[in-house]
Order: C-alpha cells, then sequence, then structure tokens
C-alpha cells in the first residue's frame, strides 16, 4: 500500500459532518460575512464565485447561484443570466491571475450521481489546466499533487477580479462585487 503525507486534510477527516453549517454549506456561507475565510472570491446579484476547499488544480472555482436549485432548468432566466456571466467572468480571471493553458467546465446537477458532496444544490467548476499538469504521479500512484495553497491562490483570484472592469471592492476581507 502507497501513502501520502496529507496533514491538512485531517480537518475533513475529523469532521462530524458539516456540523458548522444547519443546512446547505452553498445557502449558508455567501450569508455569513466571512468571505475570505470561506474562499468566496466574486459575486454578483444572483450568484457567487468560491475556491474549492480541495481543488483538482490552482485556481478550481466553483461558480454557485444564491438559489438553492438541484435542476439547471428550475433556475429562473435572471438568475441563469448572472450565474452564465459569472462563469465567464471567472474564466477571465483566471485566464488573468495563472495563466493556464486551458480550462475546463462542469456542472454538477441533480444528484449523488453526479458527483461531488454537494448534490442538491447545483454549481459549475471552473479548472485550469495546463500542459502536463497530469503527470505520473495520477497515473501511477492515484495521487494528485497540488503545488499551490488554496489561500495563495485566493490573492491572485481576487485582484484578477478585483481589476476586471464595473467591479466593487469594499475592503480585502469581502469579495469582489461584480
Amino acid at each position: 500500500m502507497d501513502s501520502v503525507f496529507a496533514p491538512w486534510r485531517i480537518e475533513w477527516v475529523e469532521r462530524d459532518g458539516n456540523e458548522e453549517f444547519e443546512d446547505c454549506v452553498f445557502c449558508e456561507v455567501p450569508e455569513m460575512g466571512a468571505d475570505r475565510e470561506y474562499l468566496v472570491v466574486a459575486r454578483n446579484e444572483h450568484a457567487f464565485v468560491m475556491l474549492n476547499n480541495y481543488p483538482y488544480n490552482p485556481g478550481h472555482a466553483m461558480v454557485i447561484p444564491f438559489a438553492h436549485e438541484r435542476d439547471y432548468e428550475d433556475l429562473s432566466e435572471p438568475v441563469l443570466l448572472a450565474h452564465s456571466r459569472l462563469v465567464q467572468q471567472t474564466i477571465t480571471a483566471l485566464k488573468a491571475a495563472m495563466n493556464p493553458d486551458g480550462i475546463n467546465t462542469g456542472l454538477n446537477l441533480g444528484g449523488s450521481a453526479a458527483g461531488g458532496s454537494i448534490d442538491d444544490h447545483l454549481h459549475t467548476h471552473v479548472v485550469p489546466r495546463w500542459q502536463g499538469d497530469t503527470n505520473f504521479m495520477p497515473v501511477i500512484s492515484e495521487t494528485k499533487v497540488i503545488v499551490e495553497a488554496v489561500e495563495d491562490t485566493y490573492d491572485r483570484l481576487y485582484d484578477a477580479f478585483a481589476n476586471l472592469e464595473g467591479t466593487t471592492v469594499e475592503d480585502a476581507s469581502r469579495a469582489v462585487h461584480l
């Protein structure tokens, strides 16, 4: 058996469910007023961008509508448009902050079979990719190496969002408002 030392995962292992949250983490986090702490980097009227705590690659973000919906077709037109626009702005910010060779996007929709640990609140993953980012580690040992701390990625992406046209920055502890 192969072992990988990953001390940052102890919080996940020792958690007792989402005791910090009463119901849906994606509904509660944007209302907590602790954007930086919970990695909420940007928001608009109907959706927000949150970095993934356990990213596939540095810069792995999720664009999440405030509306608690499981099914994409249930999003109202204003929410759908705001969500899609925020995905677009996230791609622009990631390109500016991370200079990836490409980007993958994907929606997690409707149920645990769609993947992920949050299965009843749809969200779009936006993952920057680089040539060679999948090396021998995941192929040989089923292990992914993340090369940057999520807090450092947050700072880079925050600055990129803040530099987009039409943004508002209240203070460094609050997400950039688009």
